[in-house]
């Protein structure tokens, strides 16, 4: 009593998905963390908040969010420097330690998405 199986293989259009899936991810995830930075980033003009950038390389499923002035490093490094208003140096790195665990289930919830 055998009964035949027959399976179709997708492989080729399930990875196109699942990379469509992951830089859509990348992208929520990268702004998602732009946003979180911009709310704790050190402003006195503006000129270092207005220059937050999220980006993605898509060939290489890369999410890169940056700050673009002389002194962004300084000013994320320097834990002596008094900020008011809730600013604080760590502005990249406090955002990104807290919600880790948040990126990985954005990037996961997009590739199932587009899995279907």
């Amino acid at each position: 009593m055998s009964q035949d199986v027959e399976i179709t293989w997708n492989g080729a259009q399930a990875s196109a998905a699942m990379k469509r899936g992951a830089v859509e991810g990348l992208q929520v995830a990268v702004q998602f963390l732009l946003g979180e930075a911009i709310k704790i980033v050190p402003l006195e003009e503006g000129t270092l908040q207005d220059s937050g950038k999220a980006t993605v390389n898509e060939a290489d499923l890369e999410g890169i969010v940056s700050f673009d002035t002389p002194y962004a490093v300084v000013q994320h490094e320097r834990l002596d420097f008094v900020h008011a208003n809730g600013r604080e140096a760590k502005y990249l790195e406090k955002p990104w330690r807290a919600n880790a665990s948040k990126f990985a289930e954005i990037i996961a919830e997009r590739i199932k998405r587009a899995l279907g």
